[in-house]
């Protein structure tokens, strides 16, 4: 089936597919050759609230880059005024922008707080149908494209990096921390905050799409993102999702509560089920719902915040992860990015109260967090979005052969720092498994 839809800007191609999985890896590989990429991929994971199976958006025709002074200012004129789909990133240093904050941790790797751009080329897979959407002015390039597409040859790769993987906060400095945030704790200033820890190496030169593929391949998360702009790269395996936008819903899905998988499946059935019912972990998915509920309140109708899901648990190739869902219905009085600067930084990378753990935060963690629990997704010319949560992600600033992750958990008044941090290198195994075999631990 072949067949063209024009529009206002842009023009629609569509064919079939016999083998969307392979088509879906040759599309990534065919997208190197522009300067700005993002592609998600849902890696089948078809749940209630999917909209496809993955996506490309390359090769800006307009763009936006800012620092975070009035940034979701600046966002919002330039979404209202493209008024066409629009992809790119949040990063946590936002919280400037909505709030008396500030970031004066170490950040090497520079890239700017907000960056979207409104792709020339948009590609979407879903099941066995590929769906061009090019702006009319190279809407004569997307049969040329499919064939390139379809015609590329992928030789077998793998990552092959051996980096020397350093922490920027040792085991007993994280130790002596987490002992720190716990005193916040005990005196009241905060009930929880996600504490984080980066790892990173330097004088770095890694393949971005091979490492890409690697992490996506060991992990299958619903959210992974491959992130491109010139030199700066964001490498995503995220399961969690922050925030879409559908009509007038607004869904939200914080994880909050981690378990490791088991190869012997009565062994791994113990662990989900301790997990569901570790009263540290509900209690802390339960704060951070509350908190979610707060935010989307702002700008909801009375009494539509619901929680559609509470503590539920949903297995993963590396972990099991404990998930609730929020919803709410939105007033007619509030934009896209009224949502999106009214929720950001999301919860479940924060703490509650939200402004005090972020100032804890801030004191305790070495390194400035930039995309890391930030959020990578989209706009749709309907001003609908869909954003994930930079978890599960490693960035890259090739100029600065720079490679950094960061992982993090909850602190709670149950809290053990020693357990804390095990649960750190957890979440970190499959980053440090990509970036270096040997060094798994």
């Amino acid at each position: 089936m072949t067949f063209k839809i024009a529009s206002y800007l842009r023009t629609t191609f569509i064919q079939i597919i016999e083998n969307p999985e392979h088509v879906k890896k040759q599309l990534l590989h065919w997208s190197q050759q522009f300067r700005e990429v993002v592609f998600l991929d849902s890696n089948e994971h078809r749940g209630d609230y999917a909209t496809f199976d993955c996506v490309l958006a390359a090769e800006a025709f307009t763009a936006v880059q800012t620092d975070y002074s009035h940034a979701f200012d600046e966002l919002n004129s330039y979404q209202k005024t493209t008024k066409d789909w629009l992809f790119g990133y949040l990063s946590y240093e936002l919280k400037n922008d909505t709030e008396q904050l500030k970031s004066e941790n170490q950040d090497v790797l520079a890239f700017p707080d907000l960056f979207f751009f409104q792709p020339q080329k948009l590609i979407f897979i879903t099941e066995n149908q590929i769906k061009f959407h090019y702006l009319n002015l190279c809407s004569d390039e997307m049969e040329s494209d499919f064939q390139a597409i379809v015609q590329l040859n992928i030789a077998p790769e793998t990552a092959k990096n051996a980096l020397e993987i350093k922490q920027r906060i040792s085991k007993s400095d994280y130790i002596q921390k987490v002992s720190k945030m716990l005193e916040y704790i005990q005196k009241g200033v905060i009930y929880e905050a996600n504490f984080c820890m980066e790892f990173f190496a330097e004088e770095a030169a890694i393949n971005p799409l091979s490492t890409f593929t690697a992490l996506n391949t060991i992990s299958k998360p619903p959210f992974a993102a491959f992130f491109k702009n010139n030199k700066h790269f964001a490498l995503s395996a995220s399961p969690e999702r922050y925030l879409k936008k559908e009509g007038t819903t607004c869904i939200s899905q914080p994880i909050k509560g981690t378990a490791r998988r088991f190869p012997n499946q009565e062994e791994d059935e113990r662990s989900k089920s301790n997990l569901a019912n570790d009263p540290k972990e509900r209690s802390e998915n339960i704060m951070i719902v509350d908190l979610v509920r707060n935010d989307l309140s702002r700008t909801a109708q009375k009494n539509s915040v619901q929680v559609a899901e509470l503590c539920q648990i949903y297995s993963f190739m590396q972990v099991h992860q404990m998930i609730s869902t929020i919803t709410s219905t939105l007033k007619p009085e509030y934009s896209a990015v009224d949502v999106l600067k009214s929720t950001f930084p999301m919860g479940s990378m924060t703490g509650a109260p939200k402004i005090a753990a972020m100032n804890c935060i801030e004191e305790l963690e070495a390194s400035k967090r930039g995309l890391y629990s930030g959020s990578i997704g989209y706009f749709t010319p309907e001003n609908d979005f869909d954003f994930n949560v930079i978890i599960r992600s490693i960035l890259y600033n090739e100029s600065k052969k720079y490679v950094s992750f960061q992982v993090g958990s909850a602190i709670t008044a149950q809290s053990n720092p020693e357990a804390e941090y095990n649960e750190c290198l957890l979440k970190a195994r499959a980053m440090r498994l990509v970036l270096n075999p040997d060094a798994t631990e």
